[in-house]
């Protein structure tokens, strides 16, 4: 019988543990303990890494970009990252053993969110309008592809800076007209500065011809070669921790409080199940399948990314994402 223990370190990591398991594969988070890691703390809970023989420690991140050389340098198996930023990665540093392997994100969070009270429902509503973003911002940084795909005039749009603890007060404030953030976050931090929620628009940008992909998990090639059943294995469990937590939001978002205490339970749940809704369980997913991607799609996300950075070598699909430890047809999730 396995016997399955659930702790914590300082508040920023948990383990899974087997009396059987033999294989560790610590986990690096992009951010932290929120809604959408949901399905990770399910799949500790109920046990599915310990069932595949997997000791698995989550990590808390400091952002998108956080996983990627811990990775690389294998200091952890596998993470949790944005997948245009591994592909950048990789041009910058060849060669490095990293790839992604479980699309989770089949629509980035990037977002344009306004106020529908301030005249800004759609792309072209910008038009003659304040749009503030920190300049660091990760959906800011696409921009120039949302203009490219939309067809907007970006020279009537003013660009306001703001930093990112102004960003969503200014659109409350009415300062801005709308900003640029991440769907789950700016729409939920503004509501909860007083601004209606049927007042907010929210403008993803992947709707509007971005075909970048989001968030992947992404894993050591020196691992996976060495380790290949393990990575399956780890997949697998995340699969059956997505399931259970779009079952039960509510149930899952329950397993992350024991791990960030301070959390807001009723607003994790909100972001868990605004990023289900928007990033996760899309048409395309529901029809082809989780973890996978469509192949057409992303090579022309490889082509809009030129936009907005310059390739040191030729951008090869090949070497940022591999379906080689999926089911065929990936993890369906009804």
């Amino acid at each position: 019988m396995l016997h399955r223990t659930l702790t914590a370190a300082l508040g920023l990591s948990v383990l899974a543990v087997s009396a059987h398991a033999q294989t560790a594969m610590p986990f690096a988070l992009d951010w932290r303990f929120e809604g959408p890691s949901a399905p990770y703390f399910v799949a500790i809970e109920k046990g599915y890494f310990a069932d595949a023989g997997l000791s698995v420690e989550v990590t808390a991140g400091q952002g998108s970009l956080d996983a990627i050389p811990k990775v690389a340098t294998g200091a952890f198996p596998v993470g949790f990252a944005d997948i245009n930023s591994l592909i950048k990665f990789l041009d910058q540093n060849p060669g490095a053993p990293v790839i992604g392997a479980m699309m989770v994100y089949d629509k980035p969070p990037f977002a344009i969110v306004g106020r529908r009270s301030l005249g800004v429902e759609t792309p072209s509503d910008l038009e003659g309008k304040t749009l503030g973003a920190p300049p660091p911002d990760g959906a800011f940084a696409q921009w120039p592809i949302f203009v490219a795909e939309t067809g907007i005039d970006a020279s009537t749009i003013t660009i306001e800076p703001v930093g990112f603890p102004t960003r969503e007060p200014s659109l409350a404030e009415g300062t801005v007209d709308a900003v640029t953030g991440f769907s789950f976050t700016s729409f939920l931090s503004t509501a909860r500065l007083g601004v209606p929620e049927d007042d907010l628009s929210v403008i993803l940008m992947a709707d509007h011809g971005v075909d970048l992909y989001g968030n992947v998990i992404i894993v050591n090639t020196d691992f996976a070669a060495a380790n290949p059943d393990a990575v399956k294995g780890f997949l697998e469990a995340v699969a059956k921790g997505m399931i259970d937590t779009i079952a039960d939001p509510e149930a899952a978002v329950a397993t992350i409080e024991p791990f960030n205490p301070a959390m807001d339970l009723e607003l994790e749940l909100r972001r868990l199940e605004l990023a289900l809704r928007d990033n996760i369980v899309t048409d395309w997913v529901q029809a082809n399948g989780m973890g996978i991607i469509d192949a057409d799609r992303f090579a022309n996300s490889i082509e809009q990314i030129k936009l907005t950075y310059e390739y040191q070598t030729e951008p090869d699909a090949s070497l940022y994402f591999t379906d080689a430890f999926l089911p065929e047809g990936g993890f369906k999730l009804d």
